[in-house]
């Protein structure tokens, strides 16, 4: 895929996308949120977070996105990108089908394309104010653009808290490069090979 990295033309291969749900720093706001979920017949979670592995070809950076029904809905989410030599940070959308997620969060989140923007920066450059950036999303109805979301990244766990939970999780794929795994905020990477971990 082609980003803009710090101003940046650059070409990153995305072979793997894993979504993080769960991700709350507040554990009884993440409770909280569950329990309401599951009062519409959400399956509460085994473990949070929890990572959802789904197909690298959901991720787009086209304008506009073309989904079954009207069902669906977007939620604006940082993304993390593993470029071979550094992490990178976007913004994106883990858009998902909200009744298929009744009774499957993995299979609704398969059912719709995953926005991202075309630009990234690097993690080393805004990791010292990482709980300062604002993520903010607008939805545009019969002509008129409102706000839909806004708060501050510091509401979920840090990248590096992410990703060392998504390493560690149980029945996790072990990645063979190190340099190359991925992981998107509900979180993007690419260049992933794996095997079932031992």
């Amino acid at each position: 895929m082609e980003f803009l990295v710090d101003g940046v033309q650059r070409k990153i291969e995305i072979t793997a996308l894993v979504i993080a749900g769960w991700t709350g720093r507040d554990k009884a706001a993440v409770e909280h949120h569950i329990a309401e979920l599951a009062a519409i017949g959400v399956k509460r979670p085994r473990v949070v977070p929890c990572f959802y592995r789904v197909g690298a070809n959901l991720l787009t950076t086209n304008g506009e996105v073309e989904v079954v029904g009207e069902d669906s809905s977007g939620e604006v989410e940082f993304v993390l990108v593993a470029a071979p030599d550094s992490l990178c940070v976007g913004v994106g959308s883990d858009h998902t089908n909200r009744k298929v997620e009744a009774y499957g969060v993995t299979v609704s989140k398969q059912m719709c394309p995953k926005p991202i923007g075309r630009e990234l920066w690097s993690f080393d450059e805004v990791e010292g104010h990482w709980d300062r950036l604002v993520l903010r999303s607008h939805v545009t109805r019969n002509g008129i653009r409102r706000l839909y979301q806004e708060g501050t990244v510091n509401a979920m766990l840090a990248p590096h808290e992410l990703l060392a939970r998504f390493a560690g999780s149980p029945g996790v794929l072990a990645r063979r490069d190190r340099r190359r795994r991925a992981i998107r905020d509900r979180v993007a990477r690419p260049g992933e090979e794996s095997k079932p971990q031992t």
